[in-house]
């Protein structure tokens, strides 16, 4: 007799703060990306090499405002699963719209079709994370 059970499939309910975390996740692969094809632009290795970072001269200032900016969302992939979920929720929210017009901003001017591409997947990324962090509900329904 065969007593193997069938393994039925369904789907599984997904925490918002798993969510929120591999949004933040992807967020910053497509930074990285980002930069790391930028590189490629005809002139940009002469720009770096001349202290220049976009329009900006590269000093110790400019560089600790990029690694904030960039260390802001790195954090968020741990903070939204170790805050408390009100706490986490607002900080979402509101880091969300910050980072949403930080991309928007970086698209403006800009003429090369992958970092316009990047730039809007980033941005529904960042209104994935406001809209996630914005409906949360907790167990009984209620907002957090």
């Amino acid at each position: 007799m065969n007593t193997t059970k069938a393994i039925k499939k369904e789907d599984v309910k997904i925490a918002v703060q798993v969510m929120l975390s591999a949004l933040w996740a992807a967020l910053m692969f497509l930074y990285i990306y980002a930069d790391h094809f930028s590189l490629f632009k005809p002139g940009q290795i002469e720009e770096m090499v001349a202290g220049r970072m976009g329009p900006f001269p590269v000093t110790q200032s400019s560089l600790l405002s990029a690694a904030i900016l960039m260390l802001i969302p790195a954090v968020m992939i741990f903070l939204s699963l170790a805050l408390k979920p009100k706490v986490g929720r607002w900080v979402n929210i509101i880091l969300g719209v910050l980072y949403t017009t930080v991309n928007v901003w970086n698209l403006v001017g800009e003429t090369w079709v992958f970092y316009i591409v990047i730039g809007i997947v980033e941005m529904a990324l960042t209104l994935l994370i406001v809209g996630y962090a914005w409906t949360w509900r907790n167990s009984e329904g209620q907002p957090r």
